[in-house]
């Protein structure tokens, strides 16, 4: 059996909200097919360029930015380093000229109304995010192009068969759980060691540990920042940001003056139950209203479900004895390679296993995360990612006017405090006396999502967004 590699900088992509499939995943999809124009030497022959986007990206684009996502990517942005406060700006300016400059490069007549099409009962058979780019050639010649955003901003092109990753040879080949365990068990080393091994594959130590640390920055202060903002988010549902409402009530009065003093602040608040669970429900409120927003968050391992692991990664920092560098490097890196398993045996995309498959994943990687940080054997580690994804099967894809919001950021809180729970348990347990495996739990997450009637995937065709009798004034 093949092994696909996995890195963890592919679980954790830096990005922009509020969608990883339907925003990061297409903004890259017209990255890469303004990049196959420049390989082909006719990106300056284009006369002009119509995008079909198909299913989910069709029935939710609108409220998760796509169309915009994909404008970005054809001028040759990119998610990483665009400043978010210029994108209302940079639309406004492509839909008053009608004028696009693709790639950065060669302007075209595009105008967004036109020339992007949302073919909302239309849906390709290989995934429900899929999209089109049709060209025209100024000597009248065509070509197009398909491309499907497969979940946590991965992206694969209509007829390529694998990636430059595959071909890696890695020391440690894992694509289940039980082969994890596997390497674990012949080498003694913890899941976080045997994934560090992997990446070292891909490149040197130190830059793997560099860049988990940056990865942890961009969280960090998506956390803080969304916990300093206040307002309305966008979208027409005038939902009302909480974070920085409830970190004002917890500060008590307390002065602080950035990033580090504001966590000294809140170890000096104690210990109390109480206390602890509003604040990490206020770490993820933070992160998913900053996603509801455009702003840039960290995919883990989507954007729906950023705001879980940084909120149990902030309260483990917080709260535990998580505040040194080598311990949030172990966090992230346990993290991802459960996440990897759970994309390998199953989804991370909510078009196509419903919510299970982003707050069920990221609540499993929370737990096993913690669960190692907080020294549990590599059998224990895994015994929390079951637990945590256990009790999240079945969790439908319902958001209400197609936006990332309600019921996805207050999920972000629930999947936090589950995977702390799990993580608990299963440092408590003995996981000889287990019913339930986590490749059990993979496989059973995988049939769930087949069985799952596809209103509750990511459309807003059914659940909360047909029950809830909210008027958008701007959908």
């Amino acid at each position: 059996m093949s092994h696909e590699a996995i890195s963890v900088f592919d679980m954790f992509k830096i990005g922009v909200g509020p969608s990883s499939s339907h925003t990061l995943g297409p903004w890259r999809a017209a990255q890469r097919f303004t990049l196959s124009l420049q390989q082909q030497n006719i990106l300056y022959k284009v006369k002009s360029i119509e995008v079909l986007l198909y299913g989910s990206l069709a029935k939710t684009g609108v409220g998760h930015g796509t169309d915009v996502a994909v404008q970005l990517g054809l001028c040759g942005e990119d998610p990483v380093t665009f400043d978010v406060d210029n994108i209302t700006a940079k639309m406004d300016d492509i839909k008053a000229m009608k004028k696009l400059l693709l790639g950065g490069l060669h302007e075209i007549d595009f105008d967004p109304k036109e020339d992007i099409e949302f073919l909302y009962s239309e849906s390709l058979p290989f995934h429900p995010n899929a999209l089109t780019f049709l060209v025209k050639l100024h000597d009248d010649t065509s070509l197009a192009e398909t491309y499907y955003s497969i979940g946590g901003g991965f992206v694969k092109k209509e007829g390529e068969d694998s990636n430059a990753k595959d071909e890696v040879t890695l020391p440690f080949p894992i694509n289940t759980a039980d082969e994890l365990l596997h390497w674990c068990m012949k080498t003694g080393l913890n899941v976080s060691d045997v994934v560090l091994e992997n990446e070292s594959s891909w490149r040197a130590e130190a830059a793997t540990k560099a860049g988990v640390l940056n990865i942890w920055s961009v969280m960090a202060a998506c956390i803080y920042r969304g916990c300093h903002t206040e307002g309305m988010l966008p979208g027409g549902l005038n939902v009302k940001r909480r974070g920085a409402g409830l970190n004002k009530k917890l500060m008590n009065g307390r002065s602080y003056n950035d990033y580090n003093s504001w966590l000294a602040t809140i170890r000096q608040g104690g210990t109390d139950f109480k206390y602890i669970l509003d604040w990490v429900s206020c770490f993820a409120l933070a992160v998913n209203e900053e996603n509801a927003s455009f702003g840039r968050v960290v995919t883990a391992p989507t954007n729906g479900a950023a705001g879980v692991i940084p909120a149990v990664l902030q309260y483990y920092i917080a709260f535990c004895d998580g505040n040194s560098n080598e311990k949030i490097i172990q966090f992230l890196l346990t993290a991802a390679e459960v996440g990897s398993i759970f994309k390998k045996g199953a989804t991370i995309s909510a078009a196509m296993g419903g919510c299970q498959a982003e707050i069920g994943v990221s609540s499993a990687m929370a737990a096993a995360a913690l669960t190692e940080c907080m020294g549990g054997t590599q059998r224990q580690t895994l015994m929390a990612a079951e637990i945590a994804m256990e009790h999240h099967l079945g969790l439908t894809c319902d958001p209400i006017g197609g936006l990332v919001q309600i019921p996805c950021i207050e999920r972000n809180t629930m999947g936090a405090i589950k995977a702390i729970t799990a993580s608990q348990l299963a440092l408590q347990s003995t996981p000889d006396y287990a019913k339930v495996s986590l490749d059990g739990v993979v496989k059973t997450m995988w049939q769930t999502a087949l069985d799952m009637n596809s209103k509750y995937k990511e459309t807003a065709d059914g659940g909360l967004a047909v029950n809830v009798p909210i008027s958008l004034s701007e959908c």
